[in-house]
């Protein structure tokens, strides 16, 4: 589903991502981890086609991010970890803009939106402004954006931050359900816990460079998660961990 080749991104002098060879398999929910400015958000960008590689190529479900930029993003779903909604829109007309984008028919829209408001408990707040929305709201927003078309692939960067404990379940819920139906998630996230019970695989990152990845039970040992990366990165170096 996802193939990361020898992605390396560089910022002036700076190695933002080295040589970075990641494998995501249709199914799979695949976590992302390290420390803050490790190369996650860079990488994801890159997977959505919003930052070139410098060196390497990422495909998804086949097709060349590089060559094909415009084919990928039909088929993916990207939120970024502060989701830039239009404030003067109100929720309903943001996802029907987004439905117009991905060419969701109007009886197959309506449908997906009326469920997965109803879902995340958005349905009464689709006829305000996003500008009315508290960072929680503008978060349910953004997710229900994301599953709208149905992508074959979706990458999310710090997904649960600002999500109340009931739809934090919910979108746990939502990411197995998504790949249980032949999907695949690539997500990053500093909540620990979470990546350990919810992830099929975790990779970690430290200063662009992959550390370990595989299998969660792989990556941890006989250890949890968080102790598993907290000797593999120094502790001064994931403050917010």
């Amino acid at each position: 589903m996802l193939r990361i080749e020898h992605y390396t991104k560089r910022f002036g002098d700076k190695v933002a991502v080295n040589d970075l060879n990641l494998h995501i398999e249709a199914g799979e929910i695949y976590g992302f981890i390290g420390h803050n400015g490790a190369g996650k958000t860079t990488t994801l960008k890159a997977c959505a086609g919003i930052l070139a590689p410098d060196e390497g190529d990422i495909y998804v479900n086949g097709i060349s991010v590089r060559e094909n930029p415009l084919s990928v993003k039909k088929i993916i779903a990207y939120l970024p970890d502060n989701p830039e909604l239009y404030p003067f829109l109100s929720g309903i007309k943001y996802l029907h803009f987004i439905a117009d984008v991905f060419g969701i028919p109007t009886e197959v829209r309506n449908d997906r939106i009326a469920s997965l408001a109803n879902e995340f408990q958005l349905t009464d707040a689709l006829a305000q402004p996003v500008s009315t929305y508290s960072h929680g709201m503008k978060q349910r927003l953004a997710l229900i954006a994301a599953f709208l078309h149905e992508p074959r692939l979706i990458l999310m960067d710090e997904p649960f931050v600002g999500l109340d404990p009931q739809a934090s379940h919910l979108l746990k819920t939502m990411m197995r359900k998504h790949c249980d139906a032949g999907g695949a998630i690539f997500f990053s996230t500093h909540v620990l816990d979470v990546a350990e019970k919810l992830c099929d695989k975790i990779a970690i990152i430290k200063k662009g460079e992959l550390l370990r990845a595989g299998t969660t039970e792989e990556v941890k040992g006989d250890d949890s998660l968080e102790e598993a990366f907290l000797e593999l990165v120094d502790p001064n170096e994931a403050e917010g961990i």
